[in-house]
């Protein structure tokens, strides 16, 4: 089966390690005029780049959760014209290529359980691995109740329609409040690069206005108090934001 969904692959760190080496260099720069600063951010980069790791796999589970919803109400509707539950979610592609695109890893995920079903394995192994390497509450919810149904017996279709439904209006939920976040994330985000901003406007319209803060002890000592502010700054608001995405 495919690849283990919970971990990122080499091109999905590129991203990660060139967002930490341009920071590093820029604080280095920003701060300090130095290349020897660059030794200074390490082990703060360490932290960044393991932050933005974690960031881009949640990022990454989401929207597959995102596309495995789409997944579920396409399923449903099969179901409500007569689809047996195999063939729900075969023809479930076809709706995720609109939405999502080849591409997605939704319609990755249908096609590998395509082919699972071609060589005899059942759809509720296929959902149980997918929800095995993906590690999505959602995904693993449906996969236990897909196995009751399919051993217990009973109207299988009316309970995949029924968890489908429970399942879709659960994550659409999720999404209003991470639309929320997101919004006060966005203004996190402009507060911080602010003073960047506006040290570079004035340095850009008065060269060397800054010049006495660098290359001497006294600058040195006051670039270090306001990096630490800000350092303290940043973390007392990344705290803040995940403690609200907590309560959401």
């Amino acid at each position: 089966m495919k690849g283990n969904l919970k971990r990122p692959d080499f091109r999905e760190l590129m991203n990660p390690l060139l967002r930490t080496t341009a920071g590093i260099l820029f604080f280095s720069w920003f701060f300090y005029r130095s290349v020897f600063a660059v030794i200074l951010f390490i082990f703060p980069g360490i932290l960044y780049f393991r932050k933005c790791v974690r960031e881009q796999r949640e990022k990454k589970r989401w929207e597959l959760t995102v596309q495995f919803k789409e997944c579920l109400l396409a399923v449903a509707n099969s179901l409500r014209t007569g689809y047996a539950v195999e063939n729900a979610f075969l023809e479930s592609r076809e709706d995720i290529r609109l939405l999502f695109g080849e591409r997605s890893a939704m319609y990755g995920e249908l096609e590998l359980i395509r082919r699972g079903m071609i060589l005899n394995i059942t759809l509720e192994e296929l959902i149980s691995d997918l929800a095995d390497r993906s590690g999505i509450e959602e995904i693993e919810q449906f996969s236990a109740i897909l196995n009751i149904a399919k051993r217990g017996g009973g109207n299988v279709t009316q309970i995949i329609r029924t968890t489908a439904e429970v399942i879709s209006n659960k994550v659409e939920t999720m999404q209003e409040m991470l639309t929320m976040l997101q919004g006060r994330r966005l203004e996190q985000n402009v507060m911080e690069i602010m003073p960047f901003g506006i040290s570079l406007y004035i340095a850009a319209a008065y060269p060397g206005y800054f010049g006495t803060l660098y290359h001497n002890g006294m600058g040195i000592i006051v670039m270090t108090l306001c990096l630490a502010v800000y350092a303290g700054a940043y973390l007392l608001g990344e705290k803040i934001l995940d403690r609200i995405e907590e309560e959401l």
